[in-house]
């Protein structure tokens, strides 16, 4: 039989890639609600639980209110805004943050979905916090930098309109460091604070990168470029969609620039570790639309109904 699918919110960015990922699947039937009805909670409210996954792809308020409506114990919902990241009764929505996790992605009927910055800042921070190897309480910076996409229909028309020259270059935002995706990037990392936080939206369609500067001499004994990435390596063997490269990858050295986009089109997140006697810089990159958003949906939608976690993606 088809699992039935609902997606709340289905004309948005998001919605519309999990459209795409899922339009090919035969093992997957989508119910759709007449555009119409889109804000007609009766309907939305019987397609909800009609689903056995349903996706809010909706603002924080809408999300809340959509969650509430559903009361069909075996619909799984799988909420991609920011309003249950961090709640208790909802696992986070990234199979690879701990070896526990896919269990409770397969028993919950609650499901997080990660923020774009917080996946790649959280994959990239977690494993070196749980090996000691980052003391839990270290005053961490980081940077992000990102595709236009990921500010949703009304910042991609901004930008794909053209005329306005300020669109040219990059824009630093966030700037009352109370970034949306710092409540989860502290609780499924094991931080004790919140790092200094700066996005960048830059020129770009889709596409993600996330970098950490570190000083060896303010990390734990034993830290190195070299066992920050052994460390990283170690923990994400045999992962599908997390890749641990090199150190101080050489590929990436030889070309002289990070490419931003080069995990775009993929559910991958590459991760990286710069390093000299003194310094680190940790980086991560992903697509912002893909591991970043719908493709992670997907993922543990999979890991839910406990099929292969690659289908769709």
């Amino acid at each position: 039989m088809s699992t039935l699918v609902f997606v709340d919110g289905q004309e948005g960015t998001t919605g519309l890639r999990i459209h795409e990922m899922l339009a090919g699947r035969p093992d997957v039937e989508v119910l759709r609600i007449a555009p119409d009805r889109r804000k007609d909670a009766a309907e939305r409210a019987r397609l909800l639980n009609a689903a056995d996954v349903a996706f809010l792809c909706l603002p924080d308020a809408a999300a809340r209110e959509a969650a509430a409506l559903v009361d069909n114990p075996r619909t799984c919902v799988i909420d991609a805004s920011t309003a249950h990241r961090t709640l208790p009764g909802w696992a986070f929505g990234l199979p690879e943050l701990a070896p526990a996790q896919r269990d409770q992605l397969r028993a919950a009927k609650r499901i997080a979905n990660p923020g774009c910055h917080a996946s790649a800042f959280i994959l990239l921070l977690r494993p070196l916090v749980d090996s000691g190897l980052v003391p839990a309480s270290l005053a961490l910076n980081a940077t992000s930098i990102t595709g236009y996409s990921g500010g949703g229909k009304k910042m991609i028309e901004q930008y794909e309109a053209g005329g306005d020259p300020r669109l040219q270059s990059p824009r630093p935002y966030g700037l009352t460091l109370a970034h949306k995706h710092l409540p989860e990037m502290v609780a499924h990392t094991g931080l004790a604070q919140a790092p200094v936080f700066l996005p960048i939206v830059g020129n770009f369609y889709k596409g993600l990168a996330v970098s950490v500067p570190l000083h060896l001499n303010q990390l734990s004994p034993g830290a190195t470029g070299a066992a920050l990435q052994q460390a990283l390596a170690e923990r994400y063997a045999g992962e599908r969609f997390v890749k641990v490269m090199p150190l101080s990858d050489p590929a990436t050295l030889d070309e002289g620039f990070f490419d931003v986009q080069a995990c775009n089109d993929s559910n991958r997140c590459e991760l990286f570790v710069f390093a000299n006697e003194h310094q680190v810089l940790l980086m991560s990159r992903l697509d912002n639309l893909g591991k970043g958003a719908s493709g992670a949906a997907v993922q543990s939608m999979n890991v839910h109904l406990g099929l292969d976690e690659g289908l769709g993606l």
